[in-house]
């Protein structure tokens, strides 16, 4: 362990990337703490207070609390992952869009109608949060806008907007540049700094209830933690042969190897973009006074039977679009068969394809089942045991799936270099499931 930690900082490319991500990380902390002007930020966070478990505090948690303090970042990534969403699902309708995915120039073209996208939802967002903000009367601390009008509407719309448009780039940045997906450790960032919070508010709900309460609430934590550690890494491996080929004099293949088919081959993805979504419309019904969108928002509140309905079937759903997407069985079979590679017992082409597929959906289920129970438990706890669990599932699976995966590329970075893993061994990598 020591020696893979060491091994980190004596490889130059690897010790570039962690401190340039670190320092992407610094620049966005910093940018939470930059007010947006006109806005007063003691009575916004008074009001935001009095918002928490509804959608504007889980939003709060993933821009790291730049909405309640009245932020430049206050919108986060969250109009890019919108954005994002609505062409990969374009994306599966739509075949001109279904090829840009296919190449690298198309991919980028792809991106760039995102970056787009984004911008535009962020000005809608901006300004529905701007004539929000207007329509609120005044506070204990005063008015929330300090002087409201056209103009602070228009600054308002510009420095959330650019806002979202910087945080956009740093997490091209971090992806381009550093270690891992920047777009999630952004988020993660977020997540990270609302958890020491939680915690103190859980420990000390359940120290007040009882210290039995206390003791099964510790218990359960590092029960939900193994689980997300295990569940995250469990992989099913199918045995792969290649068979023996002789080139000139020397001879190549008979090899066996495995194809590792993660129980949770999404990760943190389904449960970002079902969020985002939850949070998207309920946005519109807090600003606009509708018949319709009031009651939206009345239903759509965390731990109503409409949220986790609509919550646990965005994330099944989006478990299985995004597992879609990141493997296609059909490549993976045509490849084997190229190379002379075939699974024991399965013809190559049609049938290995088909095999991956029925192998990749059984765990799936599972895996989709698995992030609804841990993006629901907070309320399902709260339910059973009449105890304030402000402990999130969904904040403690991304925290987990993102830390593994930015540790994964790190691993891999060190082992590609002849160095000792994280892990001793190398079996950081993943855990046999099946």
């Amino acid at each position: 362990m020591t020696g893979g930690v060491t091994g980190v900082f004596k490889i130059p490319d690897l010790r570039k990337k962690i401190l340039f991500t670190l320092a992407m990380v610094v620049v966005y902390r910093l940018g939470t703490h930059i007010p947006v002007p006109g806005i007063n930020a003691q009575a916004l966070g008074w009001v935001l207070s009095q918002l928490q478990g509804t959608v504007f505090g889980l939003y709060d948690i993933f821009v790291g609390g730049a909405l309640s303090r009245a932020s430049v970042f206050a919108l986060g990534v969250m109009p890019y992952i919108s954005a994002s969403i609505v062409f990969q699902l374009l994306g599966s309708v739509f075949p001109f869009l279904e090829k840009l995915q296919r190449d690298e120039e198309g991919r980028k073209k792809l991106n760039q109608y995102t970056r787009y996208a984004t911008v535009g939802l962020a000005i809608i967002q901006a300004a529905s949060i701007a004539v929000y903000l207007e329509s609120q009367p005044p506070t204990e601390f005063g008015p929330i806008v300090l002087q409201p009008g056209l103009f602070f509407r228009l600054m308002t719309i510009f420095t959330l907007t650019a806002g979202t448009i910087f945080v956009m780039w740093l997490g091209e940045q971090i992806t381009d540049r550093g270690i891992g997906n920047g777009i999630s450790f952004i988020i993660l960032i977020g997540c990270l700094d609302s958890t020491p919070q939680d915690f103190a508010r859980t420990f000390q709900q359940a120290r007040i209830s009882s210290w039995l309460w206390l003791l099964i609430v510790a218990a359960l934590v590092f029960v939900v933690y193994a689980a997300v550690v295990l569940m995250t890494m469990a992989i099913r491996k199918i045995p792969v042969q290649y068979p023996k080929r002789i080139v000139g004099r020397r001879m190549y293949g008979g090899q066996s190897t495995h194809i590792p088919l993660r129980l949770i081959t999404a990760g943190v993805i389904p449960i970002i973009f079902a969020q985002s979504l939850i949070v998207f419309p309920s946005t519109f019904a807090t600003f606009l006074k509708l018949p319709f969108l009031e009651w939206l928002q009345r239903y759509l509140s965390p731990g109503g039977w409409l949220y986790n309905l609509l919550y646990a079937v965005l994330i099944i759903f989006f478990t299985y679009f995004y597992t879609s997407i990141v493997f296609n069985p059909r490549d993976l079979a045509d490849n084997m068969q190229r190379y002379g590679g075939f699974i024991p017992g399965i013809r190559p082409g049609e049938k290995t394809a088909a095999y991956i597929d029925r192998s990749l959906s059984l765990l799936t289920l599972p895996g989709a089942l698995f992030l609804v129970v841990i993006a629901l438990m907070p309320w399902l706890l709260m339910s059973a045991f009449r105890v304030p669990f402000y402990f999130g599932g969904t904040t403690l699976l991304i925290i987990v799936g993102v830390a593994l995966d930015t540790l994964q590329q790190i691993e891999a970075h060190l082992v590609m270099r002849h160095y000792e893993g994280l892990v001793k061994g190398g079996k950081f990598l993943g855990r046999r499931f099946g």
